[in-house]
């Protein structure tokens, strides 16, 4: 499920970060965990992530594959405001960040969860950051642009891949269909879109209190749902 974020979201997100001392992606980590607690997901949000796995500079010029995944613990609890949540992710993130060699397997060795087919042993939600400028390839009388390119198979129960463009953040989420439909993966990235707005734009008020429904699904749950046909109660 495609979806683009408007560039006063990408710049209201950017702001947060630098007031902050968080990076863009920890601003996104704290929302996107924010949200699953609001939709249910408890306040314990694991949130895996990889990471260039280049600390040494000895690997600047090696061509191959040296990612690793790290799973970042959020922490949602007693429901603080969005720029005390973001604290509290730059804090776990960084603790992790001087870990990041330790590899992900050693790690699930070590912890052995109980193991299933069906889900992914530390965490089933993903989240991705992407900075980098936009590779380019130019030579003359030759030309070359990007195509995505998806394997068919989710990874993750779900995964949100985020890209920084000038003029905004473009968005991916991708969801394993045994437990998602379509309209479902919709309406969880409208509602990322309108949380985090709500986020950005009063980042002291409790995650709690912003908005997470739009105003259709609010009347809908408060009214036909709740039975605002059915004859009233005698509750004496």
């Amino acid at each position: 499920e495609r979806f683009r974020l408007s560039a006063g979201v990408h710049a209201a997100l950017q702001d947060l970060a630098r007031e902050t001392g968080a990076s863009p992606f920890m601003v996104a980590q704290a929302a996107f965990a924010a949200l699953l607690t609001r939709l249910g997901a408890g306040t314990d949000v694991p949130i895996g992530s990889p990471i260039a796995g280049r600390t040494d500079e000895a690997l600047d010029d090696l061509v191959g594959m040296f990612v690793n995944m790290l799973v970042f613990r959020t922490d949602t609890s007693g429901d603080p405001s969005f720029r005390e949540l973001v604290g509290r992710v730059r804090e776990t993130d960084l603790a992790a960040y001087a870990h990041q060699d330790v590899p992900f397997e050693r790690l699930v060795e070590v912890l052995n969860p109980p193991r299933h087919l069906a889900r992914h042993p530390l965490f089933q939600v993903g989240l991705t950051f992407q900075n980098n400028p936009e590779a380019r390839l130019e030579m003359p009388g030759f030309s070359a642009e990007l195509e995505p390119l998806t394997a068919g198979v989710s990874r993750f129960d779900l995964l949100m891949i985020l890209t920084e463009r000038e003029d905004g953040l473009d968005g991916e989420l991708e969801y394993a269909l045994d437990l998602y439909d379509p309209a479902t993966a919709r309406r969880l990235v409208e509602r990322f879109d309108r949380y985090l707005s709500a986020l950005l734009a009063d980042p002291d008020a409790p995650i709690g209190a912003a908005e997470v429904l739009s105003a259709q699904e609010r009347s809908l749950i408060l009214g036909e749902w709740a039975g605002e046909d059915a004859a009233p109660v005698d509750r004496a």
